[in-house]
């Protein structure tokens, strides 16, 4: 079962002006349907439940020094571990959350979050993401 039919619904391009400072990772989280797949209008707490829950990211920023030794700014051994664009999975309550406007619907947010470069768990694989479901 699809959320959405494409990558580009599901990570609308937004206006950002955020640059990550330091070893932090900027991340666009997957976007939450306003119905149901049989037409129901979910409300606003149930969406933003949803928005809360989503543990899919994709990598808009990273910061100067991520992925690199504090201390030498040489890369970690195990080289970076993302790139921008990928899509990763992170942790339900880690780093800071917040939103800016959708370009392609004035009545809808897009969820942005901020977190340190070692807080990532996983890339995740594009093809796969419209699959991808949050278990509560």
């Amino acid at each position: 079962m699809k959320d959405f039919e494409t990558l580009e619904e599901a990570f609308p391009q937004c206006v950002h002006g955020i640059t990550p400072l330091g070893a932090r990772v900027l991340l666009q989280l997957k976007s939450v349907k306003k119905a149901s797949k049989g037409g129901i209008i979910l409300v606003e707490e149930t969406r933003e439940t949803e928005r809360a829950q989503s543990m899919i990211g994709k990598v808009l920023a990273l910061g100067p020094i991520a992925f690199k030794n504090r201390d030498t700014l040489s890369e970690w051994g195990e080289g970076i571990w993302c790139q921008v664009g990928d899509y990763v999975r992170v942790p339900r309550w880690s780093g800071d959350r917040f939103t800016v406007p959708n370009p392609n619907d004035a009545e809808d947010q897009v969820s942005l979050q901020i977190l340190n470069d070692f807080e990532l768990w996983a890339k995740v694989d594009p093809e796969q993401v419209l699959t991808m479901r949050q278990f509560v």
